[in-house]
């Protein structure tokens, strides 16, 4: 019997301002206790912050950018056998890619202390969206990570 709950899918929530679900659960992340009101002044400050300079028409086509480029594709994951633990590298789901993502950007903008958090979310988006940055570096760790332990594929089940 699997320990495992189901899964229920919740309703798509979406934004006020941009109607974007992205935006939405961007917003969700960047939340602290309940705080919700003022989650959304900080992520649409760092939108229209990491938007000056750039000639795009679509305010969070820099956000979905960064998130694109930050989403890691492989991971490694614990595997016990035989009184050995393994790093097993696993391909992500999309879901956990945008999760992780989003989760990456946040606590980046977070650990850079002395700086509003509505500009170092903003200079992360930047930064992810250029393909640099420490998001960027992390996603890369991740990558080789699973590179160096693909011997241990199969033991993926």
């Amino acid at each position: 019997m699997s320990r495992r709950k189901r899964v229920y899918s919740k309703p798509e929530r979406r934004d006020a301002r941009y109607d974007s679900p992205l935006v939405a659960k961007l917003v969700s992340k960047v939340m602290h206790q309940g705080k919700r009101a003022l989650a959304e002044r900080i992520v649409y400050a760092a939108i229209d912050r990491a938007n000056e300079g750039t000639e795009s028409v679509d305010p969070v086509e820099v956000l979905n950018r960064a998130i694109e480029n930050a989403k890691p594709r492989v991971e490694v994951k614990s595997r016990r056998v035989g009184g050995a633990t393994y790093q097993v590298p696993l391909e992500v789901s999309l879901d956990r890619q945008e999760s992780l993502a989003m989760r990456w950007i946040v606590n980046c903008a977070r650990s850079k202390r002395g700086t509003p958090m509505h500009v170092a979310l903003a200079n992360e988006i930047k930064d992810a969206s250029t393909n640099q940055g420490v998001v960027i570096r992390k996603r890369d760790e991740t990558h080789k990570m699973a590179q160096a332990n693909r011997a241990f594929a199969h033991f993926r089940w």
